[in-house]
């Protein structure tokens, strides 16, 4: 059986300055998710993003995304010419700041209608107006398919000078029921996590939630029409929630180590492509799609280029070797 899925979300043109002073240049995001199923998937199987690019960039991304046979192209747009234009500097290999100076026209259901029949859209957002909650609706009501969406993108805003902002996500039950599959860092689900009322000095500016917190939110999100939760924790590796017969399901799954990081530009975005990927395979082995999640994440920080991205039967070596 061949597959077909979407990714939905921005290729920013990324400036990096990463925590080793070295200096990056090069399109991010949605081409991390892409590029990572291009090396998990056969060449029969298709995936289609779909973003909005400046006509600059179309050149470039175009050349980025050729040598992947399985990576269809028809859906980037350049026809509104607008696109995300994005500075990262990182101060450690997790913590970064950010400017964004370039803004994509969102994701409307008319760039997604000709793609109902896909099994699985993974969507990428980086910013709060990418991928609209409309979409999403649009989405499950007209089709079948799994969505498995980043919270990164409505956790975070930009100012009037484009610095980038983290935000609480405060019609998150709006958009949960319509989406299966929620993946997360910690200081995401803090900004998800909130009671009617807080007192402003209890609140920490980038804060994590705190662990004994965690399952009460997951849990409150998995009543709301959630399949799964997922929270990254750094290094660490990911929190897997689910619920089983009416009751929370807790479970661990440690990182892949690396020696050394490179580069955790697109780290997440790589996760999510490990996630999809394997939940095309089994789309109820949650615990399976956090190990490709987390083995694509690993491999994300190992270089500078997308050559970093290793074959299925190299991953599966790898997922073998950790998790055996």
């Amino acid at each position: 059986m061949n597959h077909k899925l979407a990714v939905l979300g921005p290729i920013p043109r990324d400036y990096i300055i990463t925590h080793n002073k070295e200096v990056i240049q090069k399109y991010g995001c949605v081409t991390h998710t892409a590029i990572a199923l291009s090396n998990l998937l056969s060449e029969k199987d298709e995936i289609i993003p779909v973003t909005h690019i400046r006509v600059q960039d179309e050149e470039g991304v175009h050349d980025v995304l050729s040598p992947y046979k399985n990576i269809k192209t028809h859906h980037i747009s350049s026809k509104a010419d607008q696109g995300d234009v994005i500075r990262l500097k990182f101060k450690d290999q997790n913590n970064r700041k950010e400017t964004q100076t370039g803004f994509m026209k969102p994701i409307s259901h008319t760039d997604v209608h000709e793609l109902l029949d896909c099994e699985l859209f993974v969507c990428v957002p980086v910013t709060d107006f990418e991928v609209p909650l409309y979409t999403l609706q649009y989405i499950k009501e007209n089709s079948n398919a799994v969505i498995v969406f980043d919270a990164h993108g409505p956790t975070t805003s930009l100012t009037v000078k484009g610095k980038r902002v983290t935000k609480f996500w405060v019609d998150r039950d709006l958009w949960l029921p319509y989406i299966d599959v929620l993946k997360m860092n910690l200081e995401e689900a803090n900004c998800s996590w909130f009671q009617n009322e807080y007192q402003l000095k209890d609140l920490k500016e980038n804060g994590d939630i705190s662990e004994e917190e965690l399952p009460k939110f997951a849990e409150h999100c998995l009543r709301q029409g959630l399949k799964a939760l997922y929270v990254t924790l750094d290094a660490r590796g990911v929190m897997v929630y689910t619920m089983v017969n009416g009751t929370l399901q807790q479970d661990f799954v440690p990182s892949v180590p690396v020696e050394t990081v490179i580069d955790t530009t697109g780290c997440g975005d790589s996760f999510a492509g490990g996630i999809a990927f394997s939940l095309l395979k089994d789309p109820t082995d949650y615990i399976k799609a956090a190990q490709y999640g987390n083995a694509m994440g690993a491999q994300r920080t190992q270089g500078k280029t997308f050559e970093v991205f290793k074959s299925l039967d190299e991953t599966n070596k790898i997922i073998t070797s950790v998790y055996s």
